[in-house]
């Protein structure tokens, strides 16, 4: 090898050590999610939605997050597809402890007839920050308190989430 390519490839193994150790662990992201946050207001009802189909912040980007992310494998407005459940129909038996639980560690189900696994989210920020309101989102679905598509009227942003969002994501 050449010493200029040596150089090179020690660079890049440089870089990429670098990268990786930078990352934070799923631990670190969990811990900046829980803290920033938007708690969870009503137990079993995350969710506040007026007679006028209004939305609160949390169920609306709660969609815009689902919809970026979680969409791909299990369909729109959380119904399922062939690649995954329909997470409103999961939301009616699992707590959010449970929810949670899958969604950091990832889940797997290997038996004769099927052969199905969830990565892990929990150290992607662009989850792990809005996991509250991707619940929020999830559980207005299943509850039939909200129905399919994007919510028609929502809350602006409150100061609060701008201010959970800014913290959880580094800004």
């Amino acid at each position: 090898m050449r010493l200029p390519e040596a150089r090179i490839i020690a660079v890049i193994l440089t870089l990429t050590t670098a990268a990786i150790c930078s990352m934070p662990t799923a631990a670190e992201t969990q811990e900046k999610a829980a803290t920033t946050s938007r708690p969870a207001d009503g137990g079993d009802r995350p969710y506040r939605i007026g007679a006028d189909g209004k939305v609160d912040w949390a169920v609306f980007n709660g969609f815009r997050r689902y919809n970026s992310i979680c969409n791909t494998c299990h369909g729109p407005d959380g119904a399922g597809s062939s690649f995954a459940p329909a997470l409103v129909d999961s939301l009616k038996r699992l707590s959010y402890d449970q929810f949670l639980e899958i969604v950091v560690n990832g889940k797997e189900e290997v038996n004769t007839a099927a052969e199905k696994k969830m990565p892990m989210f929990g150290t992607n920020p662009n989850v792990m920050c809005y996991i509250d309101d991707i619940y929020a989102y999830l559980k207005a679905r299943s509850d039939g308190a909200l129905g399919r598509g994007r919510p028609p009227k929502h809350e602006d942003k409150p100061a609060e989430a701008a201010e959970a969002e800014k913290s959880c994501m580094g800004g």
